[in-house]
């Protein structure tokens, strides 16, 4: 005999089964999004820091809840069937709708303390903004700072990070855009490097010369190459390649070979010298944020603190015309750039009274 609470009452709404055991909870449908948008589940289990068996069994499980097949599989990786992309729309409408309580969350949080996160070029991160953090620090010390130095662009739409400073601009008009400044770079050797193969006089010469690259996301030295010698094999003259530019920065000072470098870090490591071949190439720096970030009191702190960190009327390598390094002493005025980084490259430096 039927309990009279659930007389009248469907089946399926009996005994707590109903809407609420059928509704899929929010995890489930962001580790959902994650796999459409990565088009497979290795490449989502590595982004989530799950494992991919257990990546499979919550989508599994997210599939029954819904009574739906959500993908189906390629040889390139997973799809959504038609019925997974019209979940998807409503998914993502569902995210959209948690980003804002976050953030209205933390609007109405106290002014200056919690936590801000950070996505910059893993160059800029290391030999740039963190040296200089101390001086955020001593006037904000109830904010925990979150820096990810990655080459690759963080989604600050989808909360990946309250501010990014990357080398890529975007292109979605939902963002709030500002433009920092120009990172100019050019080619550089330590000089016992020098002593042991000369310096090359022109580009041609330098296929005669032992070349170092960093390739990573928003560094486009590959294309570069190209330009630079078209139909040229690298093996043979590119004797090093990283993906990271402090190991990219340490081969060339430690002489491995000639590599680019942004002329800043004349003012940091005067340990390599700038080659002379009429070789430079220059990056926009671009900030980009939400709009809705900036009206929370410590996004906004940090943001205005980034524009300064980069104010090309202080810091002349960041202007969008190329100043030639050996030009640099004449046209900085403040105090010593190397000072930020004593302990790291030396006190061994030739400009660090002038940089």
């Amino acid at each position: 005999m039927q309990p009279s609470q659930q007389r009248g009452v469907p089946n399926s709404e009996r005994n707590g089964v109903g809407l609420a055991a059928t509704t899929p909870d929010w995890e489930a449908i962001h580790l959902f999004l994650e796999v459409a948008r990565r088009g497979s589940f290795r490449s989502a289990s590595d982004h989530l820091g799950l494992s991919i068996n257990a990546l499979r069994r919550r989508i599994a499980e997210l599939e029954a809840r819904l009574d739906v097949a959500l993908f189906t599989r390629h040889v390139d990786g997973v799809r959504t069937t038609a019925e997974g992309e019209e979940i998807l729309v409503a998914a993502r409408k569902m995210e959209t709708a948690s980003f804002g309580l976050i953030r209205a969350r933390d609007r109405s949080s106290p002014a200056l303390s919690g936590e801000v996160k950070l996505a910059v070029t893993e160059g800029l991160g290391t030999f740039w903004l963190v040296p200089r953090l101390v001086e955020f620090q001593r006037v904000n010390s109830r904010l925990l700072v979150d820096i990810n130095c990655a080459m690759r662009s963080a989604d600050v739409l989808r909360l990946e990070a309250d501010a990014s400073v990357q080398l890529t601009k975007p292109t979605n008009p939902d963002l709030k855009l500002v433009k920092l400044g120009r990172l100019h770079s050019m080619p550089f050797a330590a000089p016992s490097y020098i002593e042991t193969y000369g310096v090359p006089k022109t580009v041609e010469e330098g296929l005669n010369h032992r070349l170092v690259m960093q390739v990573a996301d928003q560094t486009a030295t590959e294309e570069l190459f190209e330009k630079t010698y078209p139909g040229i094999n690298k093996t043979g003259v590119v004797v090093m390649r990283t993906n990271v530019s402090s190991a990219h920065i340490w081969a060339i000072s430690k002489g491995a070979g000639i590599g680019l470098l942004p002329t800043y870090v004349h003012a940091i490591a005067a340990r390599i010298v700038p080659v002379d071949v009429g070789l430079t190439f220059s990056f926009d720096i671009w900030l980009t944020y939400h709009p809705d970030a900036v009206r929370i009191p410590r996004v906004r702190r940090m943001v205005d603190w980034l524009i300064d960190a980069f104010d090309p009327r202080r810091f002349p390598w960041f202007r969008d015309e190329f100043i030639h390094p050996k030009d640099l002493p004449r046209e900085y005025r403040g105090a010593p750039i190397v000072n930020l980084f004593e302990g790291f490259f030396g006190a061994n430096n030739q400009t660090s009274h002038h940089l």
